[in-house]
This record gives C-alpha cells, structure tokens and sequence, in this order.
C-alpha cells in the first residue's frame, strides 16, 4: 500500500476505482464526498454514530455504513477520509496510521477531485451554501454540466453532490473553519466576505487574511470579491480580480434593489453598462449580492444575461436558508442556519421585509470558543428583533469552557439595551417560551447551526392544532400555546398547558370535545383553578377554561338562580343577596367557580354545593348536552363522579326566600371567618381531606408541622391545612412537604392523610 506521501490522490480518486470508507459519513459535507465517490465508481463504506436521510439514500447506491466507528469495518478499505469533527482517538483512524494506509481529511479529497476539472471555489464566512447551490444552478440551467459539492441539501440541485462528467467546471463550497481551504488550487474563487470567525482555529484576523491571500495566490483564473466587503477587497487586489457588489466602483453592480416579502428585483450592470433586470426568489439584501456574485461567474463563462435572470427566477434556496416551516395568515415560521453575528442581524434584517407584525427569535449559540470571542458582537446582533430567546450552547464536539453559556448572550443582548431577551438553558422548552409569546401577525426565527431547527418544527407541528382550534371558538375565543397555568391557579404554581383554550359558548365547548375525540389529544377542564395543583411540566392536549359569553351569565328566577361553568361563587352569593336569596351564603367563602365546585361538590363554612344544586346541565365525551338531577348523579364528599368524563357548562342552584338585612349579616360572618381562619397568601384551598378521627388542620397542627416549609413551599400559621406559596414555589416543592406532612400523620399518628387538592399534570 502506498503511504500518503507518495499518492496522487487526484488519479487515484478521479481517475481509478478503489475501496475508500469515510468517517463520519452523516455528516453534510462527509454523505457530499461519499455522493462524489459512488459516482466515480469506487467501492465506498462509512461508519458513523447516527444515521441520516441522506445516507439511507446513499445506501441505495451502494454506499455500506457502518453504525459506529470499528477498525475491522475498514479493513479492506485503501484509503480513509475523514471529517475535522472526527477526533485524533478514533479507532479507525488510529489503527489506519498504524498501518501505514492512506489517511486525508474531506477538504484534502475534494480539492484532490476538483483538481480533474476548473474548479470554482466559493468561499468566505457567510452565504457560502447558498452561493455555491446558485452558482452550480445556473450553470447548470446555461448548459455548462457543472459537477457540484454543496454542504447541504440542495432540493432544486436534487442532491447536495454530484459528479458530471460530460463538464469541464467543478462548483464547490470550501470550508475555511480548519484551515484546509490552503488545499484547493481552483480556476476560479468567489469570495464572498472576510471576518473574525472560527477563532477556536484562527489566532486574529490577520491570521484569517493570511489564509485567503494564499488562496487568492493559488487560484489559476479570475478571482471575484466583494467589493462592499473591506477586507475582502483588501485583500482580493490582484492583476485578475473582478469585484462584484452595491457599490458604484464594483465592476459588476446591482441597482435599483426592490424588496417584495420573499422575493428581491434588481438591475445589474457590468463596468457602467446595463445587463437587464433580476429576480431572485430567495430574501435579503445579501443574497442580492451573493447573486450579482453568481452573475458575474456566469457572465464571464460566457452564459448570456437573459439565461443568468430564468436561472435566478427559479433558484430555490438550500434547506435551512431562511426555510419557511409554516405560514398562515396569523403566524410565519422561518428556519436559518445563521450562527455568526454578521448573518443573524441580516437574517433578522431580511425577516423585517416580511411586513409582520413582530419578529420572535429563537437562538441557539454554536461553539463555546465562538460564544467567548463573538459575545459583545452577538449582544449588539438582535436589536431589530421584537423578542429573544436564548438556549444553551451546541457544542459541536468542543468541551465546555468554564463562564460561558447560553446566558453570557443574553447577559450581552440585555446589556446592548434589549428589552425583551430572556434565557432558557433547557432546549427542549424553547418552543414552549416562543409559543407564549405568540400573537396573530408573528413572525418567529429559529437561527443556529446545531438542532434548534427541531424546536421550530415542533411549533410549527403545534400551531397546525392551535389554528384549527382558534376555527373552533372563533374569533371572541381564545387560543394559547403554552400558557402557564401558574397564572391561572390560586396556588400560583404549575407547570404550562400544550395548548389553552378559552370556549365563549357551549356549541364551541362541544366541538372542542369532538376535536379531543378525533385527534386523540387528552382534555383537562379548569375553571378559576383553586383546589389544584399542577405539575411543573404542566399539562399535556388542551386545558380547556369555558369563560366569558354563555358561561357567565347569572339568572335569577323566584329562588333559583342559572349559572354558567365561569361564574365565580361568589357572584352567586352576592345575586342571591341582591333577589333576596338566602342559603347560598357559604359560596362566599370558595374562591372558584361554578364548573370547579361541581366537578368535587366543593363546600365551606358547614355548606356543599350540590345540597342546593337541582339540575345539571352538562357535555358527554362526545359533546352532547344532558340535563341530570343530583338524584340521577353519583354524589359523594369531594367528588361528583358523574363528571369525571363529562363536562358541566351550568347548573341550576335553589336557595331559600330570606331577608336581605339577614343574607347580608351572613355573609359578612362568612367573610370573617373566612379572613380569620384562612391565609390571605396563595394557597389551593384545603389541602387534605378530614379523617373521621380529626379535622386534617387540627392534626397538622397538634403534628406541629404550621410553618414547615421547603423552598417557597409553607405550611400556613394561620390554618394548618393550608399550604401557601410565598413567591416562585415549584409543584415539585409543594408536593415533597405534602409528603412529609402525611408521613409525620402515618408515623405519629397512624392516620392516613388523603388529598383533597386535585394534582394533575406531568413533572418536569
């Protein structure tokens, strides 16, 4: 076998036929070089932790992968390329340099291929996907039979590589992070811009400069820079430069820019004279340049200008460029890969010309090494969007550096005077935040180059259901992804509800239990959210709080009163008062709702709800009404299981004929007991159900459990079956003294305490 050394590795691959295995043939630019390989005709093999789309369709041409990485499955194999994410530890690569066998990396074996045919290298830190998919599109529609090398999947290419052997050119996207870009020696490079980036490899700029001046130095032919790029332009001075751009002294010029929501019409000319009219069908100002860029290369390979402009008009961008995952007339989702300052403010610039209301973004930094050097330029990078949301750091196979985190970035954003940043170190609850945030005329941005993209798609999954359930409760209805429910308990703790939906009449109630039905999603109903304590991971399908409209009212008719699910008790109280209702002073003293009290026959100060309810209007599990008696209802101490499948949307209460002076004297000793034996903090109400033996807040407090806490969790002093939230407590908090205050009734007193607080919901 020859070594490495002595291989002319550009024969070898181009031009014979041998057995070649890839390390780390997943990844985008690896399954490119596999592509290349297959359709040069070599035997080709591949090993890697996971599997792609894109592999399963190599596999098809013959491709063998390998799941993980073992010595003995490139035995056979005469020459191993490898991707820079591959460590130096490798087992295949350590045990093929024990061998002596041929090892290059992926950036040495695509210039060894482009070196058959003139190559046409794109490179710079942004734009380069789509520059160099536009380039092999064009010159491919010009007739030119470009082979072409794209880092990722190029849907109007058909694949992200592909050899072609009846052209000359090569179109391929160099890779500038490690340095190998120093391997190519093309006919032709397109450089689109140079900035600080990949300072994990690169000391300075300088050291960056230096890089793509050599590059410049290698290049056979035309060399054509950004001339609205500073340092490009510096450092692209040469005899066959050619500049391209917006600038008035750019040899090829773009004018007359009209942005139309995804679209962009510009006039080009060449040194003065006008070429004709453009239209590119992918957004922003920088891919305008990037297409005056492609112009140029095409108008010096001869390909007429009226062939350029129907290229261009029919472009379609790679996947995740600025790739629409979802769009409505309320909402628009849109995925990038932007992870370098200079693209998010460009990204978030091109989502502005969109004419939404809002532009929501969702970031998710790459590299610790590129989070420490890029923080003051990442804070100043989102000032045009409306919201942010930071999440931790993908690693991309680099170890952590102690400080730095998701939240150094969103430290920078705030401290650049952003008033609407905000952390989220779990990944998984990004679209969660995002989805809170939503209102009608939204756009949201995922932006990053790990797997943020996948939080955006379960979004975009999600609001597929919202919209069709906003068409359920229609317009004066409501419909919210993600709403803490916190916010809607009187413990104030609980995780967020998948989706929130506030029906106005029971015809929408109905056709929300249908839709549960249909789509197989779980429907949890609250009302004014006391007796409950939620989960911090919230509730999973829809929590349904009937609301407003139908559910409201309150009549009055001789000493029955008619009131919907969302009527707080109190209110019935108080209209009692007002008719001369007596014997409904008891609801005072519970601060829920009418749907609440029915579902668990709640009950204060010696009353319960269903000795005074007479009929009850309610929904099946497949949205039909029924009207019951208590008498044709299963009716026990805190729980009504005739309602435990189905839904009440009113009831009918009866009270007695009193004197107005006597309802009121019993309402206000309902208010002072209440005031005077209950805590004024966030609490759910009772905790515990009473043992026969004993009052459960008696126990407690013969147990001298008043006070205990844990966390922002506390037994009340002032009722000892209370438990109250003093600020920010956490259902996990709340349930672990419950526990403690139902071992301490086991051990001391062998009573078994059971819960009278509903616990519904999911743990984080």
């Amino acid at each position: 076998m020859r070594p490495s050394a002595d291989l002319d590795l550009a024969r070898f691959l181009t031009r014979e036929h041998h057995r070649i295995h890839l390390i780390g043939v997943a990844g985008s630019g690896m399954s490119g070089i596999a592509a290349l390989l297959l359709e040069l005709g070599h035997r080709v093999s591949g090993s890697d932790k996971s599997i792609s789309l894109e592999v399963e369709r190599l596999q098809r041409l013959g491709l063998e992968f390998f799941h993980h990485h073992r010595p003995e499955d490139a035995k056979e194999a005469e020459l191993i390329v490898y991707s820079s994410a591959i460590k130096e530890q490798n087992p295949i690569l350590t045990a093929a340099r024990g061998s002596s066998k041929p090892v290059v990396r992926r950036a040495e074996a695509l210039a060894a291929m482009m070196r058959d045919k003139r190559g046409i290298l794109v490179a710079g830190m942004h734009g380069k996907t789509t520059t160099s998919a536009m380039a092999a599109h064009v010159l491919r529609e010009g007739g030119l039979h470009p082979s072409h090398y794209v880092g990722a999947e190029i849907p109007i290419l058909g694949q992200n590589a592909h050899w072609d052997s009846r052209g000359e050119y090569f179109v391929a996207e160099g890779d500038e992070s490690d340095g190998t870009i120093r391997r190519f020696h093309p006919h032709y490079t397109l450089i689109l811009n140079i900035e600080p980036e990949h300072l994990d490899f690169y000391e300075d700029l300088a050291a960056i400069e230096t890089t793509f001046a050599e590059l410049v130095e290698q290049t056979s032919g035309k060399v054509f820079y950004n001339a609205d790029d500073p340092t490009a332009a510096r450092v692209c001075q040469c005899a066959q430069s050619i500049s391209y751009g917006l600038s008035e002294d750019a040899d090829y010029q773009g004018k007359d820019i009209a942005l139309e929501d995804f679209a962009s019409v510009f006039c080009v000319y060449s040194k003065g004279k006008q070429l004709g009219e453009a239209r590119l069908n992918v957004p922003g100002r920088h891919n305008v340049q990037n297409a005056i860029a492609v112009i140029a290369l095409a108008t010096e390979l001869g390909i007429p200008f009226d062939k350029i402009a129907k290229s261009l008009a029919k472009f379609q961008h790679a996947r995740r460029r600025f790739e629409i995952k979802y769009q409505s007339d309320r909402f628009l989702l849109v995925d990038d890969y932007a992870h370098h300052p200079t693209e998010i403010r460009a990204t978030i610039a091109t989502a502005r010309w969109a004419g939404r209301e809002r532009v929501l973004a969702m970031f998710q930094p790459h590299r610790y090494s590129r989070t420490k050097a890029l923080r003051k330029e990442f804070g100043a990078a989102f000032d045009c969007a409306d919201r942010v949301v930071i999440t931790d750091i993908y690693a991309a196979s680099e170890s952590p550096i102690p400080g730095i985190s998701g939240r150094v970035i969103a430290e920078e954003i705030s401290a650049h005077g952003h008033p609407g940043v905000s952390y989220q170190p779990r990944l998984a609850r990004v679209h969660c935040d995002i989805g809170n945030m939503l209102a009608s005329g939204d756009l949201v941005l995922s932006l990053g180059a790990g797997n943020i993209h996948e939080q955006l798609s379960v979004l975009a999954a999600e609001l597929v259901i919202a919209e069709k359930l906003k068409a359920i409760v229609g317009e004066e209805g409501d419909v919210r992804l993600h709403e803490p429910l916190a916010k809607h308990t009187t413990l104030r703790v609980g995780g967020p509800a998948q989706f929130w939906v506030e029906p106005r009449t029971e015809a929408s109630f109905a056709e929300l239990i249908r839709f549960c039905r249909r789509e197989n999603l779980p429907l949890f109903v609250i009302g004014r959210g006391s007796n409950l304590l939620v989960r911090d991971g919230g509730i999973r399908g829809l929590v349904v709080h009937p609301c407003g409209g139908e559910f409201d009212r309150i009549e009055v008719q001789s000493n029955e009163i008619t009131a919907g699910v969302g009527a707080k008790l109190k209110q019935i109280a108080y209209a009692g008062r007002n008719a001369g209702v007596g014997g409904l002073e008891w609801m005072e003293g519970i601060p829920g709702e009418v749907g609440g009290a029915l579902r668990m026959n709640a009950g204060a100060m010696g009353g319960q709800t269903f000795e005074n309810v007479v009929r009850v209007r309610f929904l099946d599990s497949d949205g039909n009404a029924h009207v019951k008696t208590p008498a044709e209802m299963e009716v026990q101490y805190r729980h009504v299981a005739t309602l435990e499948k189905n839904y009440a949307v009113s009831a009918v209460f009866r009270g007695v004929p009193s004197a107005k002076d006597e309802i009121v004297r019993k309402l206000e000793e309902s208010q002072h007991k209440r005031r005077t034996t209950q805590p004024a903090a966030s609490s759910a109400g009772c905790i515990f159900k009473n043992p026969g033996t004993i009052p459960a807040g008696k126990l407690v407090d013969e147990l001298g459990l008043k006070n205990t806490s844990v966390g922002k969790a506390r037994v009340s002093e002032v009722h000892g079956n209370f438990i109250v939230n003093d600020g920010g407590a956490t259902a996990e908090e709340m349930l672990e003294l419950i526990e403690q205050i139902k071992a301490a009734a086991r051990s001391k007193r062998g009573v078994e305490l059971e819960t009278e607080v509903q616990i519904v919901g999911e743990p984080l």
